[in-house]
């Protein structure tokens, strides 16, 4: 009598739902079905998972909407749309990697593509390279070193200007019509071509130091225009977060503003603030236009940023695509091209490692 009982409790709570290996079921006939169909169209795999998935979504919320009711159909519908728009966005980033990684990786391996520069290296070397097989010569230590030197100069210049910016308009503005207008002219900042901010950092030193003036330095300054706005909106959202409670506290000790600000909010929100620093970095690194009409081309290394000509990596991709060193075989540029844009994938991963590293290092400490 107990087992029956037992078996209708189950038989109860059960009824109306379905088995828990029903969407494993219903995936594999989806991309059984899809692969049916592609090889009657032409089969491609990037169509055959954009089908089996159309499939899958229809038939899981058909299905359980005949056993589970509206309800739970509805429910399934709009987990489908919500982790489809996810691939759907996921898509263009893994196939960006994917293809980085696929062309630059021999380029990156190549001996001597890290420690040598363009100096040198004619289109007579890259056909010699091809005709008989060897290694490609010639690299991107040079750019790298441009790269590196440009954009820590532009850190240098907006990170300081950008945080006590924030300070100001967090701490000490209260709203007044200044801080106004610095908030739009800052929101004004964020949208500006990058080119404008190159031509404005080339004829601003054309009048100093005279025209055709393309220094590194002039470089950076074209980036800080475009970091600055990035670090302000960045820092300020987070100091405004900084709970009001810490600086009352604090002023009920008797510390000054200036300290409570150095030693309590700044603290508080480092970690924040590293990461708005970190996104300002990486919005300017890849900058193309701006460097083209600052720093100009460079074949050789320059470590001086006032004074020279200087490279940098997203002009070096630029040059090796545009004008290949031989006009003829454009395979060896080809492949430094490719080599120098996944180094610089991988040096703005450093860049956010480094951010995480020291928002770590900086964050208030917790515990007892």
């Amino acid at each position: 009598m107990a087992t029956v009982l037992t078996e209708r409790k189950r038989s109860a709570l059960t009824r109306g739902r379905l088995p828990r290996y029903t969407p494993y079921a219903i995936a594999g006939g989806a991309v059984v079905v899809a692969a049916a169909l592609m090889s009657l169209i032409g089969f491609n795999v990037f169509g055959w998972a954009v089908l089996s998935a159309v499939l899958f979504a229809a038939a899981n919320v058909t299905v359980s909407a005949a056993v589970e009711g509206r309800r739970k159909a509805v429910d399934k519908l709009a987990t489908s749309l919500v982790v489809g728009a996810f691939l759907v966005a996921l898509l263009p980033l893994v196939s960006v990697i994917w293809t980085v990684l696929a062309n630059g990786i021999p380029g990156l391996l190549t001996p001597g593509f890290l420690g040598t520069s363009m100096n040198g290296v004619t289109g007579a070397v890259d056909n010699a390279s091809v005709t008989n097989g060897t290694p490609v010569l010639g690299g991107a230590y040079h750019a790298l070193v441009g790269s590196v030197l440009i954009t820590l100069w532009a850190t240098l210049i907006s990170v300081p200007v950008g945080l006590l910016t924030a300070i100001y308009l967090v701490e000490y503005s209260a709203g007044n019509k200044f801080s106004k207008v610095i908030t739009f002219l800052v929101d004004v900042m964020t949208g500006i071509p990058s080119i404008v901010a190159g031509l404005f950092a080339a004829a601003f030193f054309a009048m100093i130091l005279g025209p055709g003036t393309k220094t590194g330095f002039v470089a950076a300054v074209a980036l800080s225009v475009l970091m600055i706005p990035v670090v302000v909106r960045s820092s300020e959202e987070m100091l405004k977060i900084v709970p009001n409670e810490l600086r009352e506290a604090a002023y009920a000790l008797g510390v000054r503003k200036w300290r409570t600000i150095l030693k309590v909010v700044i603290p508080t929100a480092i970690s924040g603030i590293a990461s708005g620093v970190t996104l300002a970095i990486a919005r300017v690194i890849g900058e193309t236009a701006p460097l083209l009409v600052t720093a100009g081309f460079a074949t050789s290394i320059n470590m001086n940023v006032f004074a020279g000509w200087m490279s940098s990596l997203p002009t070096f991709i630029y040059t090796q695509i545009m004008t290949p060193t031989s006009p003829s075989n454009a395979d060896p540029s080809t492949q430094r091209a490719w080599a120098a844009a996944l180094l610089l994938i991988i040096l703005v991963m450093l860049l956010n490692l480094g951010a995480r590293l020291v928002a770590r290092i900086f964050a208030p400490k917790t515990g007892r």
